[in-house]
């Protein structure tokens, strides 16, 4: 009994160590956390769950953790073991819906954005990420990317191009002495700013490069200023943090000092309290635009601009409003010489994370456009630059194994649909035809006609097929499929359709049937001029039509006097075609078929209906 109380005993001190240990390994695990030592933080939580220690609150900062280092399918991973836990807080509903973006579940990512407006009420941001659907996004421009060489298998990304020279980003360590400084919240080493000049990439030279992190930058068209980021560091000393120990990023100002960059300033709208970055200058250099935590704000990082009055000396930002900026993050500017704003968002709705849009700031009712793939990915896009005056430029993406990579792109010109519809017989073009473009859910996307030389075009997107259709009351419909795969060096895609005509006399002529009096067989006004719609048709549309003449009587009558009255009428058609000029060997053949044939079967028929009966009818025997 002794011992059995004895091992009680070490079982509950043991118990009692365990459960200290768990508690101070649970303190680690948060104040990694929050220091933003994400990589290391990953590993004790993990520790933690194992032990089924906080499980539910461990699972959901696991979560957290890799949606920090950009890990999306693990964050779901650990988001999904907790999701459905008891007193879950609703913004991790909003959390998983993000993460889902980022695997491409959209419908389970949708599922629960509305849970979270359920739990949360109404947001514009989420009532907008609801109302839309990437797969009805419109797409107006089209890319095509290639490979850099200058990557380095770390950090990459910002690229700005100046004079020949490409300056970017990067966490490699080539030349720079950070005294092996490692970025605890991802593993890399802090970034610098390098140039590649040709093929050789070297540190940027100058007083920018710090042991913190610098850049992105951008450099005015005369090249005597580049503005850039840095952490709060200047004169070789950082600044001061804010009360959660934070060192914020901050824009400042170097000069071209003999190709060195020197005499580093910083912006006065700077804070030590919030983040200033990612600058970049309007076409005038009138105007720096950037993206910015400060208060008052719409959600994390907005985008504002700010006039630029002289030397270092600036006017107060300006939100560019809740067009642009969401509840989320808007963050990475980029002004065209057209006044078009790129930037990157995960407010608006996109493909994942964060996704590059642009919007023309030049008109008045500014529309919020998705690049679309391939630029844009369910991984973060971002930093887009463009050359000026040519559709080239590069952009980041951390879509490969989630390590960010510059990609060089091309701005396609539109492909233009382009092509005649034409009679196949005559081969006149044929106008006022029906072209119907459907999308590869054979839903219609364009519905267009053929002008009067049978023209039709409209603009499509490249590497897709489309099935099309041609339609006209007087030809037969034309179904095909039109394929724009590997056009990217072309701007047109020419597809002519050729439509067979209906095998219709009547409807071809557009003429009435030829009617006779009773018991006559000539050819009456009315039915002349009938007839010379069909001469002409013969003549000058189809002037290898031929074709054969059926004539008909009404029931009165025997059935001999019938045949033969129908004979002189089918011979009386005939002769007045052959007097219009109609060659006889047009016409196969010229038949009376009494009354074997009624239009209209009645036993007691009526005026109108002995009318119908009594007749000429036309068929087509060949077209040419």
């Amino acid at each position: 009994m002794k011992n059995f109380y004895y091992l009680i005993l070490l079982l509950f001190i043991g118990n009692s160590f365990t459960v200290t240990a768990q508690t101070g390994k649970q303190k680690k695990a948060d104040r990694l956390y929050n220091d933003l030592a994400y990589i290391e933080a990953v590993e004790v939580y993990k520790d933690l769950i194992e032990n089924e220690y906080n499980a539910t609150y461990n699972s959901l900062k696991l979560g957290d953790s890799y949606m920090k280092l950009r890990s999306p399918e693990n964050a779901v991973f650990y988001y999904g073991d907790a999701i459905n836990s008891e007193n879950v807080a609703p913004e991790y509903y909003f959390k998983y819906a993000q993460a889902l973006r980022g695997v491409k579940r959209y419908d389970e990512s949708r599922q629960w954005l509305q849970k979270y407006r359920e739990a949360n009420g109404t947001n514009r941001t989420v009532d907008d990420l609801l109302a839309g659907d990437i797969k009805n996004f419109e797409i107006a421009d089209e890319y095509s990317l290639e490979a850099v060489t200058f990557n380095s298998g770390l950090s990459d990304f910002g690229a700005f191009e100046k004079d020949g020279k490409i300056y970017f980003v990067s966490a490699r360590d080539e030349g720079m002495s950070k005294k092996n400084k490692i970025y605890s919240w991802n593993g890399e080493p802090f970034l610098d700013i390098y140039q590649l000049d040709g093929e050789t990439v070297t540190p940027l030279t100058g007083d920018v490069n710090t042991i913190l992190h610098d850049g992105p930058l951008t450099i005015t068209k005369d090249g005597k200023y580049m503005y850039f980021n840095r952490n709060n560091y200047l004169n070789n000393k950082q600044g001061k943090r804010d009360k959660e120990n934070t060192n914020h990023l901050k824009i400042y100002r170097a000069t071209n000092v003999n190709g060195q960059w020197k005499d580093i300033v910083e912006l006065p709208f700077n804070n030590d309290a919030y983040s200033v970055g990612h600058p970049a200058l309007a076409a005038d250099e009138k105007t720096l635009y950037f993206a910015s935590d400060m208060p008052n704000g719409f959600g994390g990082t907005d985008i504002y601009k700010v006039e630029i009055l002289g030397d270092n000396v600036y006017g107060n930002p300006v939100n560019l409003g809740e067009q642009i900026n969401t509840s989320l993050d808007e963050s990475f500017p980029f002004i065209t010489e057209y006044n078009v704003l790129y930037f990157s968002s995960n407010g608006h709705l996109g493909f994942g994370l964060m996704d590059i849009f642009k919007a023309d700031l030049g008109v008045m009712n500014i529309k919020i456009e998705n690049l679309g793939a391939p630029v844009n990915s369910n991984m973060d896009d971002f930093a887009y630059f463009q050359r000026d005056a040519i559709n080239t430029g590069y952009f980041a993406s951390n879509r490969d194994n989630g390590v960010d990579n510059i990609f060089g792109f091309n701005l396609l010109k539109p492909l233009m649909l382009k092509g005649n519809v034409t009679d196949k017989v005559n081969k006149r073009p044929v106008s006022n035809a029906n072209i119907i473009l459907q999308n590869e859910n054979n839903e219609q996307i364009a519905f267009l006609e053929t002008d009067e030389d049978g023209y039709y075009e409209t603009l499509i997107s490249r590497n897709k097929q489309y099935p099309i259709e041609a339609k006209h009351i007087e030809y037969q419909e034309k179904k095909g499929t039109v394929n724009s795969m590997d056009m990217d060096d072309k701007e047109e895609l020419v597809y002519n359709i050729e439509l067979d005509p209906i095998e219709d006399v009547e409807y071809l002529a557009e003429i009435d049937i030829i009617y006779f009096d009773f018991d006559k067989h000539n050819i009456r006004p009315d039915a002349a001029r009938e007839l010379d719609k069909l001469v002409d048709l013969m003549t000058n549309k189809y002037p290898e039509l031929v074709i054969e003449i059926g004539s008909h009587t009404d029931i009165r009558g025997s059935n001999q006097y019938n045949e033969g009255l129908a004979e002189r009428r089918a011979k009386s058609t005939y002769d007045y075609l052959i007097s219009k000029g109609i060659s006889a060997d047009r016409i196969a053949a010229y038949t009376g078929y009494g009354e074997r044939e009624l239009a209209v079967e009645c036993e007691r028929c009526n005026k109108e209906q002995h009318q119908l009966n009594r007749r000429s009818v036309f068929k087509v025997v060949k077209m040419n």
